[in-house]
């Protein structure tokens, strides 16, 4: 999985994919958009603006990699750091009041760029050696980013890999790990991510 973004001119980028690549990434994408969950679509009749200000949920996500991709706005220091309960307790609030008013909105993002890339690779025509070009445009390019975000994060949550860990500790786990493969596919996420930064910031 050596593939490598690259500039278009004029704006976007392309990489090129063989039929397991493709295969994969399509595999996650609709994994994560089953972990988000369907988006609430309004009744038949009903004011779309009342959508914009529809309340979200206060707590934060029982699945680890939810709570990883909807994190509290508000640290909580806890005992570690000597918080006072009442301290705490005023940052459970404040959380839970802006998760109320921007979870929704931040779910529906994410789910546009998994679709997004879904989509994108719907589009492709897989020629007679196995593979495509996936070209995209500067917006598509935006989605696909946020996308990878998400799946790196949601995997790396599920392989407990933590800011201190070390890349390099997963290189060499050995094949027979049951983790193996979900690490391969971390590490290639990575890869396409850090490249397709680079088309957006070259």
């Amino acid at each position: 999985m050596a593939g490598q973004f690259e500039a278009l001119p004029g704006g976007g980028a392309a990489v090129a994919l063989d039929e397991v690549e493709i295969s994969i990434l399509r595999s996650l994408a609709v994994q994560l958009l089953e972990l988000i969950g369907p988006g609430d679509e309004p009744a038949e009749g009903a004011d779309p603006l009342a959508a914009l200000f529809a309340e979200g949920p206060s707590e934060p996500p029982s699945d680890p990699a939810l709570a990883r991709l909807f994190p509290d706005a508000y640290a909580r220091p806890g005992a570690e750091r000597g918080a006072k309960k009442t301290e705490e307790e005023e940052l459970r609030a404040l959380s839970a009041e802006f998760r109320r008013f921007t979870e929704n909105e931040l779910r529906a993002r994410k789910r546009d760029d998994v679709l997004a890339v879904v989509r994108s690779l719907d589009a492709l025509t897989v020629t007679g050696e196995g593979g495509a070009v996936l070209k995209l445009t500067a917006e598509d390019s935006l989605h696909w980013l946020g996308a990878l975000n998400d799946l790196r994060l949601t995997i790396g949550t599920r392989l407990q890999v933590t800011d201190d860990d070390e890349t390099g500790d997963l290189y060499r786990l050995p094949d027979s790990d049951p983790r193996k493969p979900m690490v391969m596919a971390y590490l290639w996420l990575g890869a396409l991510q850090e490249t397709l930064v680079e088309t957006l910031t070259a």
